[in-house]
């Protein structure tokens, strides 16, 4: 059961559940909003490496990885979980981790339901439900991207 801090969206993408799962992973940076990263230079890449435990970081365009976090659980076509270790103030900490989790159920053949979670945003502490605002709004325009691009590029 979700808690009471945490983002819920779902949203239904044109695509079979392989495709957008990859889309969501493999291609996140076809999607990903550019002025959404944590570098000092601007966003080149954004980038999840396809195993459990493997790290889910950035590139920007002068070659520096900025992590965001790693790979809970992968389950392709099906879930995604990963640890979202980025501070109030979008600082990568090793210690810190809330978590995202995607799951991917087909509807038909071409048509796919997203659901999305970002939960134990209590972690942030005293500004949690501020915090959670902010994070709510950034992946509502981050989940419209990504559904937007699902009907527009092949992965």
């Amino acid at each position: 059961m979700p808690d009471a801090l945490s983002i819920q969206k779902q949203l239904v993408v044109e695509a079979p559940a392989e495709r957008a799962f990859r889309l969501f992973t493999a291609h996140m940076t076809a999607w990903w909003p550019k002025t959404y990263h944590i570098g000092a230079s601007p966003l080149k890449a954004c980038v999840i490496e396809p195993h459990e435990g493997g790290r889910w970081y950035e590139i920007t365009e002068d070659g520096q990885e900025c992590m965001w976090g790693k790979v809970l659980a992968w389950d392709p076509p099906r879930r995604l979980v990963l640890a979202w270790q980025l501070t109030r103030a979008y600082a990568y900490d090793p210690d810190f981790v809330t978590e995202v989790e995607v799951r991917f159920t087909a509807l038909s053949p071409t048509r796919t339901q997203v659901d999305f979670e970002h939960r134990s945003l209590e972690r942030f502490g005293e500004g949690a439900p501020t915090q959670r605002d902010r994070m709510n709004e950034g992946w509502g325009l981050i989940l419209t991207s990504f559904a937007a691009t699902t009907a527009t590029t092949p992965a």
